[in-house]
């Protein structure tokens, strides 16, 4: 591939964030989160569910939960399966298991017993800590897996008494959340503490490249694979973050409101990782998806930054109680996972009077790549400058460096970019260059002054009559018609242009087909107006909120 060209983007970073970072300070993430819960000790460090856990209380936990799975036998690099949505437990669990020197192999509550079989046998996990809820699949599965040590946590367990009771009474028998399960000498979550709590803990003596996470990713693709992150990856974009966001953030007097489930790569490298280290409080979401329940939390709350994907943002500013609320104190947001649209990024910043900060990153580089500037100079429909110590280009088929505002495959190299995938070097080979350089599939272009706007990914393209048409931008002006809630934009096969394009859209108010088919034609050059139009009361998306055109395209 060609050397990177030029970097225009240096010259409009904002002021104090420097052009590099030195990933040399820690040797591991635990060297990181012990400076942390040190400095930071009495403050609060997670908050859920009107509870709260304090850095030294964090420290004290995890350290009692890491001797416990040494003292049964976890030894530096076995792998240990995390499967919980934001709770209490959770940095408790991630931050005792690196304190053993396990790899981390997060896992989505929601899957099914079938993706939870090939996660757990394809990372060889060992060991599982999983919320009650979902442990009836775990048994389905757990025979096909090398997973001997089961930990079984409850959803109100940390939130103090009677509340913890009352929760998980009301989770169990009332609302029939947690199905009935067998698992033979399983273990509690507080029975983990305690032994823990009786036992010494052993240093492993870590190292930036020891592996860190076995993060999954492609599910929505096909076959999951787990990209091999070092503690020295998520050291570098800890870093990266931190350094990017220091202008606007003030050490240990930030809340950042934390919706996205913390075992996902954003929020975790962001939000519980980046923000951890400037002893701010992460206000942790169990449900997002519950909006009610979510606008009731942050009426309560005083928070200084928020992050989320667009739907999310959508989906809060659709709520009548999310507009009286107070958002005097709210700093900053920060959108990622998926492409922001205008009419979002606009409405947010007219109701809340702050902008929302576009973000861009994925899995396999841990995962921030770029972002915009936090001074005031972002640029909405961007996703603004590479971070420090990120190299970016853009290139053809051939892997040549396209010419400025031509649109290309964006590549990226920098220490944040993983090692590749788990025992899959065929599927490594196709997206990690020789030379370090990391593929992303998703298409951009660059403008003069250095900034990066996404036109879409590479597969989710659509080739009307050999012109190349980006659902992102369908998207983007169907969803400024004020009567739209949500849309999708995918390509059909068609005789004559060989793709058209369909849109799946839910209507916030009365709208027509033909109304929003004119509307196209008014702001589209023609080959890109869709031509079909079907409306859907939602819209199937991910466990984080983005919308799945795979499964549209094969409705």
């Amino acid at each position: 591939m060609d050397k990177p060209a030029e970097k225009p983007w240096l010259k409009h970073y904002p002021k104090g964030v420097p052009e590099t970072i030195d990933t040399s300070r820690y040797n591991s993430i635990v060297d990181l989160f012990q400076e942390t819960t040190e400095r930071y000790a009495k403050l609060a460090a997670f908050k859920c569910m009107g509870s709260t856990l304090t850095y030294d209380e964090l420290a004290e936990m995890s350290r009692d939960f890491a001797a416990f799975l040494q003292n049964r036998g976890l030894k530096k690099g076995d792998r240990i399966a995390i499967q919980m949505p934001n709770v209490l437990q959770y940095p408790i669990v991630l931050f005792g298991a690196l304190q053993a020197g396990l790899v981390i192999v997060n896992t989505n509550p929601l899957y099914t017993a079938r993706e939870m079989k090939h996660q757990f046998r394809d990372s060889g996990a060992k060991a599982i800590v999983i919320l009650a809820n979902f442990a009836h699949n775990l048994q389905d599965v757990l025979p096909d897996t090398d997973i001997d040590l089961v930990v079984v946590t409850e959803v109100g367990d940390l939130l103090g008494f009677p509340k913890s009771l009352i929760v998980n009474t009301v989770a169990k028998h009332v609302k029939k959340m947690v199905p009935p399960f067998d698992i033979p000498n399983s273990v509690s979550f507080f029975e983990a503490l305690d032994e823990g709590a009786l036992n010494d803990l052993a240093d492993p003596t870590l190292t930036p490249d020891d592996l860190a996470f076995l993060q999954y990713t492609g599910g929505t693709t096909g076959v999951a694979k787990g990209a091999m992150l070092t503690h020295k990856n998520m050291i570098a974009n800890m870093l990266q973050v931190g350094e990017w966001m220091a202008p606007l953030l003030k050490l240990g007097e930030e809340t950042v409101v934390t919706a996205l489930p913390l075992y996902h790569i954003f929020s975790l490298t962001v939000n519980c990782l980046s923000f951890m280290r400037r002893g701010a409080t992460n206000l942790l979401i169990t449900n997002p998806r519950d909006i009610p329940g979510f606008v009731k939390t942050l009426r309560k709350e005083h928070y200084t930054v928020m992050t989320g994907v667009n739907t999310l943002y959508n989906a809060l500013m659709n709520h009548p109680k999310f507009k009286s609320m107070d958002f005097s104190s709210l700093k900053i947001s920060v959108a990622g996972g998926m492409a922001l649209q205008n009419s979002v990024a606009d409405r947010w910043e007219k109701l809340t009077g702050t902008p929302i900060i576009e973000g861009y990153g994925l899995t396999e580089a841990a995962p921030v790549i770029s972002c915009s500037p936090v001074d005031g100079s972002h640029r909405t429909g961007t996703i603004g400058l590479p971070v420090p110590s990120t190299d970016v280009k853009l290139v053809d088929d051939n892997g040549a460096t396209v010419a400025l505002g031509q649109p290309g495959e964006l590549c990226a190299s920098g220490p944040q970019v993983m090692q590749g995938y788990w025992n899959r070097p065929d599927e490594t080979a196709k997206i990690l260059m020789p030379d370090g350089w990391l593929r992303t599939g998703d298409i951009a272009v660059m403008d003069s002054d250095g900034f990066f706007k996404i036109v879409d990914r590479k597969k989710d393209m659509i080739l009307v009559s050999g012109f190349n048409v980006y659902p992102n931008e369908i998207e983007d002006v169907v969803a400024s018609m004020e009567a739209i809630g949500e849309v999708a934009a995918v390509g059909v096969p068609d005789e004559r242009s060989g793709e058209v394009v369909k849109i799946f859209v839910v209507k916030k108010s009365p709208v027509t087909e033909t109304e929003i088919i004119d509307y196209c034609r008014k702001n589209m050059v023609a080959y890109k107006v869709p031509k079909y139009v079907e409306f859907r009361s939602e819209l199937p998306k991910t466990n984080v909120g983005k919308i799945l055109r795979r499964a549209l395209r094969e409705t």
